[in-house]
């Protein structure tokens, strides 16, 4: 399925570049995320009108995450946890433990914004990234780009439909039925 990105998305591609993904990526994660558009002509010509404004609103957004990150950078924390004779940790240290030493230290940092691939579970020394770009910060795309909603833009969506099948214009088949019953 090719899709329209509305976002950064680490390891697929920058805002505005269109991309073929597996149809569940996009059904499952992109679309209900605001992450991207299907690519028909519709979309790409709402995009298109738009785009310097998402792009305008995205560098924005980065140099405020910029300047939030000077203060992160470098920023050591020490955690404290029990461990056995040969290093190995009894608990583990997770983004949570993390974040919480890093509000504690007065740091302003959410959970999705941690970018720890494991579980910490032994004793060392780790470096571990956070990342302040737009999709941890959790901002609505969308919401920035529509100040209201544009038809045509969402797509209807019936949960009771078969897989495939096209969706019909019930309202107007329903209002046509109920004048053959009035005469």
């Amino acid at each position: 399925m090719e899709v329209i990105l509305l976002e950064r998305v680490e390891k697929l591609g920058q805002i505005g570049d269109v991309v073929t993904v597996k149809n569940g990526f996009a059904r499952n994660y992109l679309l209900p995320r605001n992450k991207a558009l299907r690519a028909n002509e519709a979309n790409r010509k709402l995009f298109e009108a738009n785009k310097a404004k998402i792009v305008a609103d995205n560098d924005a957004k980065r140099k405020d995450a910029e300047a939030a990150s000077k203060g992160i950078d470098g920023a050591s924390v020490t955690l404290i946890r029990q461990a056995s004779n040969t290093g190995q940790l009894y608990g583990s240290v997770a983004v949570r433990d993390i974040v919480e030493a890093l509000v504690a230290d007065g740091k302003k940092v959410s959970k999705q914004q941690v970018v720890l691939d494991k579980p910490i579970k032994a004793i060392g020394v780790y470096d571990v990234k956070v990342s302040l770009d737009l999709q941890s910060q959790g901002v609505d795309i969308l919401a920035q780009m529509f100040e209201k909603d544009v038809a045509g833009f969402t797509e209807d969506f019936d949960p009771n439909a078969e897989p495939g099948t096209i969706a019909e214009e019930a309202p107007a088949e329903a209002a046509t039925a109920d004048e053959g019953e009035d005469a």
